[in-house]
């Protein structure tokens, strides 16, 4: 058994938790705010394996500078943070490349192809049953030509990952979902993602079985120093303790820490925001994306959440929830029923890599440090086999498989 200290109690914090608990450690979590809201919470509240590609691709570089001159667009950039954003974003581009994108597109690959699986466990050891459901989940194409190009594309993933798609015509999509009208060619169905009913219920369930089998300090940390005793974390308050091993999962608060270990990462945040109505009278039989617009439509339990899109700016930047009413305006043209008022708008912040592949680590020259964040859009689906992972790697070392995951990379 060993003594391990985790930085962080959002969902990747918490399943790399509950993975060393089962393995009899004795575990001490950090977080400085046990209540708040993180990325995890907020997001689409759906599995998305089909997701396998990265955000910088070639399609991503023709589409963005139409994006980028509209502030509510898809993507933007708060351009008062271009400086601090400049090596992110000249990575970014680098990612786009062909090779880079295939290279990302296949370790994403490999862990989609166990996440919904690695959940399952997590749940089970958790004590968990009844929080997902196998939805499948509908894209909305406005064009012929974007329909065609998408249908193609998710069939070959389809076929890696072991799902069935279906392409609709405007009609058969309206039968799946009975409250899109408007305007629109068609859409893909793919049998390939969950629902999950409640995000925030999952969190706080999870946090409560580790609040049972570890202990929760309320603080946040200041560093993590490796010593001849071990590896110390120092909380904020200035109180310190000493653990055989150490994991850094703090969104992307963990980059301050890691460079005050010596070494380099490129993280950022994707803004993403969202609004989420309270018992809806709009009702939707699945998750729905608007894929020409950046946006997706899940119906939760008892709630109906509309959000998305990515905004590219530093972490303690105002939040800019025109955002969250221009996905709002955008859906009515699909749904005209959606309410006008009454949703409760939120913003997080998805920590991000420029290739898209999150860091699930050991330090290079310290293995009783592991390292795992970076999850983007997917930290919710990637959150299960990240713990299971990070469990892995502490006991056995590092594996080939997890390769394109290393922080070595940075360096």
């Amino acid at each position: 058994m060993a003594r391990i200290g985790i930085v962080g109690a959002g969902i990747i914090g918490c399943a790399a938790a509950v993975h060393l608990i089962a393995e009899g450690h004795a575990v001490t979590v950090f977080e400085k705010d046990v209540d708040g809201l993180p990325a995890s919470v907020g997001n689409a509240g759906i599995l998305a394996v089909p997701e396998i590609d990265p955000m910088a691709r070639p399609e991503m570089l023709f589409a963005a500078p139409k994006w980028l001159v509209d502030p509510l667009g898809p993507l933007t950039l708060r351009w008062q943070d271009l400086r601090a954003l400049a090596p992110w974003l000249f990575h970014l581009l680098r990612a786009a490349r062909p090779a880079r994108v295939e290279r990302s597109r296949q370790a994403l690959l490999g862990l989609m192809r166990d996440a919904l699986a690695a959940h399952e466990a997590m749940a089970r050891l958790c004590g968990i049953s009844g929080h997902m459901s196998p939805t499948g989940a509908l894209t909305i194409f406005d064009s012929e030509a974007a329909l065609d190009a998408a249908f193609w594309h998710d069939q070959a993933t389809a076929r890696l990952l072991g799902f069935g798609v279906e392409r609709l015509d405007a009609r058969a999509a309206r039968d799946r979902v009975p409250a899109l009208e408007g305007t629109f060619a068609g859409g893909v169905f793919s049998s390939g993602y969950q629902t999950f009913l409640d995000p925030l219920k999952l969190l706080r369930d999870v946090q409560h079985h580790v609040r049972q089998y570890a202990t929760l300090v309320e603080a946040g940390v200041e560093a993590v120093q490796p010593g001849a005793e071990g590896v110390t974390v120092i909380a904020d308050s200035g109180e310190r303790q000493v653990f055989d091993k150490v994991v850094i999962a703090a969104g992307v608060w963990s980059r301050t820490l890691v460079r005050k270990l010596g070494l380099k990462v490129l993280l950022e945040t994707e803004r993403g925001y969202n609004t989420t109505f309270a018992d809806p009278l709009v009702k939707l039989e699945l998750p729905i994306f608007f894929a020409e617009h950046g946006f997706v439509a899940t119906p939760l339990a008892n709630a109906l959440r509309i959000g998305g899109a990515v905004e590219l700016a530093r972490p303690e930047a105002p939040p800019n929830y025109a955002r969250a009413a221009a996905m709002r305006q955008k859906m009515r043209r699909y749904v005209p029923s959606l309410p006008e008022t009454g949703g409760k708008e939120w913003m997080g912040r998805r920590p991000s890599t420029p290739d898209s592949v999150p860091v699930i680590s050991l330090h290079p020259a310290d293995p009783r440090i592991a390292m795992a964040f970076g999850h983007g859009h997917l930290g919710l689906t990637l959150s299960a086999i990240t713990g299971a992972k990070v469990a892995t790697i502490l006991s056995k070392g590092a594996s080939a498989d997890l390769e394109p995951f290393s922080i070595g990379r940075f360096q």
